[in-house]
Formats: structure tokens, C-alpha cells, sequence
């Protein structure tokens, strides 16, 4: 089933996506500074939510996961 369809699903994609962006914002910063705006710009606002709310989505995060475990 496609990750649209099932929301669980859907929330675990939105998770990782700001996890990545947030990780590759850490590594090379300049990759997504120079994107603010337009559709790269969702990746640098993700990177954002990543870096002023780390320990609400580290607790998302390890919720996640241990509901798909128990699944």
C-alpha cells in the first residue's frame, strides 16, 4: 500500500524526511542554506522542525518504532 494511503505510513515518511534533512543540514550546511525557498525549500523548513524540535521528534521517533514493532 502506498505511504498516502495508510497514515501510519504517511507519518513515518514525514519522520524520516525531517530526520535526513535535519542530518545532512549537520553535515554540510551550505547544501540546503542556498534552497529557503520554492519546492527545495520544503527540505530546508523540514531541517528546520529538525533542529528547534529534536527532542519531540527523537520521542516521534522512537514511538514509531516501537509501534511498528509491536505490529
Amino acid at each position: 500500500m502506498s505511504a498516502l494511503f495508510n497514515f501510519q505510513s504517511l507519518l513515518l515518511v514525514i519522520l524520516l524526511a525531517i530526520c535526513t534533512c535535519t542530518f545532512v543540514k549537520a553535515q554540510a550546511p551550505t547544501l540546503l542554506d542556498r534552497n529557503k525557498t520554492g519546492i527545495l525549500g520544503l527540505f530546508w523548513k523540514a531541517a528546520r522542525i529538525g533542529e528547534r524540535l529534536s527532542p519531540y521528534v527523537s520521542l516521534a521517533c522512537i514511538a514509531m518504532a516501537i509501534s511498528i514493532l509491536l505490529e
